[in-house]
C-alpha cells in the first residue's frame, strides 16, 4: 500500500506592514508640488489667471489714456474755431468721444475680472499667512476679500491686512518684511484712484454744462466750458497712466509675496527655499523627486533628506569576506563557510547525531523522516535493495 507523501511543515510568512493609518503614503513626503505644502496653498492657477487679466487691464488703461489725449486734442481744435464749427472738426470730436466710450467698455470688463480674481488671490495669501504665523493677524480671512468692496473702510483695511500678510510671510522675520514695494503700490493706487475718479466726475458734469450752454447760445460760457473740459481730459489721461503704474506695481507685489510664502513654506519643511535665499531651486520648479525608499509613515524624515537605508548590502561591506577571485580567499556572501549546515553526510548515511532539525525534517537526512533513501531516488551505491520512501517497493515503482 503506498505511503502518503509527507508534506513539509508550513513556515509562517512575515507580517505585512500596513499603510499609515492617517491616509498617507508609505514613502517620505514633503516634495513641493501643486498641492498644499505644510498648510500653505502654493497652487498657481489663480495667480496665473490674475496676472494675465491684470496685464490685459493695464493695456486697457493705456488705451484709455490715449483716448483721453485724443479728446483733449479735438477740444483744442474746437477752441481754435470758436462757436462756428466746421464739419471736419465736429467729426473729429465725435470720433474721439466714440473711441473713448468703446475703450471704456472693454476696460470696465477687464477691471471687473481683475477685481474678482484679486479678491480670491488676496484671501488665499491671507490664509497662507495664517498657516505661517497663526494668531498674528488683526482681521479675519473674510475681510481679505470683503474689505476691497466695503465703502470707506476700503481706504485702509486692505493695507492693514497686507501689512499683516507681509510680516507673517517674510523669511527674515516680521521685522525684516520688505515694505517699500507694498507702500509704493498702495500710495500710487490711492492717488491714481482719487485723480481718475475726480477728473471723470468733473468731465461728465462739465460736458453736460457745455452742451446746455451751446443749446442756449451762451457762447461765452460755452467757450469757458470747452477750455475746462480740455483741462479735465488731460488730468484724466494722467490719472489713467498713474493707474497703469499702480497696476504694474501690483504685478510685482503678487510676485514678491508669492515668492516670500514659497520660501517660508519650504523653510518650515526643514530646508532652505528657492534661489535668492541660498537654495538651489528656482521658483516654480522643477524640484527633485522624493526618495521612494526613504523612511515611511507620518514620522518620515522631511524631503529631500531621508535617513540612510536600513537594509544592509547583500554581501556586506567590502573586505569582510575577502576579495573575490583571490586564490584561497573565501567567496563573498552573507552566509558563513562553516557551521552545522555546511557539511553533508556521506551518501546513504542517516541524520548526523545531534544535527539540528530544519522545518522540513532532519537536516540533510536521507528523506523526510524515512529511514533510508532520498526523495530523489536511492543514494549512490545502495542498489535496488533500498526501499523507496514513497511506496516501499525496492524498484521504486508504484505498487499496483
Amino acid at each position: 500500500m503506498p505511503s502518503a507523501t509527507p508534506q513539509p511543515s508550513a513556515t509562517p510568512l512575515p507580517p505585512v506592514t500596513p499603510l499609515p493609518s492617517d491616509g498617507g503614503t508609505p514613502f517620505a513626503t514633503g516634495a513641493p508640488g501643486p498641492e498644499p505644502l505644510g498648510g500653505v496653498d502654493l497652487r498657481r492657477g489663480v495667480r496665473i489667471s490674475l496676472t494675465t487679466v491684470l496685464t490685459l487691464a493695464l493695456l486697457g488703461l493705456l488705451l484709455l489714456a490715449a483716448a483721453r489725449f485724443q479728446q483733449r486734442g479735438a477740444l483744442g481744435d474746437v477752441l481754435a474755431e470758436g462757436a462756428v464749427l466746421g464739419d471736419e472738426t465736429a467729426d473729429k470730436a465725435n470720433q474721439a468721444d466714440t473711441f473713448f466710450a468703446s475703450v471704456s467698455l472693454v476696460a470696465a470688463v477687464l477691471g471687473l475680472g481683475t477685481a474678482g480674481l484679486w479678491a480670491v488671490w488676496f484671501r488665499r495669501v491671507r490664509l497662507n499667512a495664517e498657516a505661517l504665523a497663526p494668531g498674528t493677524h488683526r482681521f479675519g480671512s473674510g475681510w481679505a476679500a470683503g474689505a476691497w468692496f466695503t465703502p470707506v473702510v476700503n481706504l485702509w483695511f486692505p493695507k492693514q491686512i497686507a501689512n499683516d500678510i507681509y510680516r507673517a510671510s517674510a523669511p527674515a522675520g516680521p521685522q525684516g518684511a520688505p515694505k517699500g514695494l507694498l507702500n509704493a503700490w498702495w500710495v500710487s493706487g490711492l492717488v491714481a484712484g482719487a485723480l481718475t475718479g475726480a477728473s471723470a466726475f468733473g468731465y461728465a458734469l462739465t460736458e453736460a454744462k457745455m452742451r446746455r450752454d451751446f443749446r442756449l447760445e451762451r457762447f461765452d460760457a460755452w467757450e469757458a466750458d470747452v477750455r475746462n473740459l480740455r483741462t479735465l481730459a488731460g488730468a484724466s489721461a494722467f490719472g489713467y497712466l498713474l493707474c497703469a503704474v499702480a497696476g504694474a506695481l501690483a504685478l510685482l507685489v503678487v510676485r514678491q509675496l508669492t515668492r516670500m510664502q514659497e520660501e517660508r513654506a519650504l523653510e518650515r519643511m526643514g530646508f532652505e527655499g528657492f534661489a535668492g535665499a541660498g537654495g538651489p531651486y528656482t521658483a516654480g520648479g522643477p524640484y527633485p523627486v522624493a526618495d521612494p525608499y526613504a523612511a515611511s509613515g507620518p514620522y518620515a524624515a522631511p524631503w529631500p533628506y531621508p535617513p540612510p537605508h536600513s537594509t544592509p548590502a547583500p554581501y556586506g561591506d567590502p573586505g569582510v569576506y575577502g576579495t573575490p577571485g583571490v586564490p584561497g580567499a573565501p567567496s563573498p556572501g552573507p552566509y558563513p563557510a562553516a557551521g552545522p549546515y555546511a557539511s553533508y553526510p556521506p551518501p546513504g548515511q542517516g541524520p548526523l547525531p545531534g544535527a539540528p532539525v530544519g522545518p522540513y525534517g532532519p537536516s540533510y537526512g536521507p528523506s523526510y523522516g524515512a529511514p533510508n533513501g532520498s526523495p530523489y531516488g536511492p543514494p549512490p551505491g545502495a542498489g535496488s535493495s533500498v526501499p523507496n520512501p514513497y511506496n516501499g517497493e525496492p524498484d521504486g515503482g508504484p505498487a499496483h
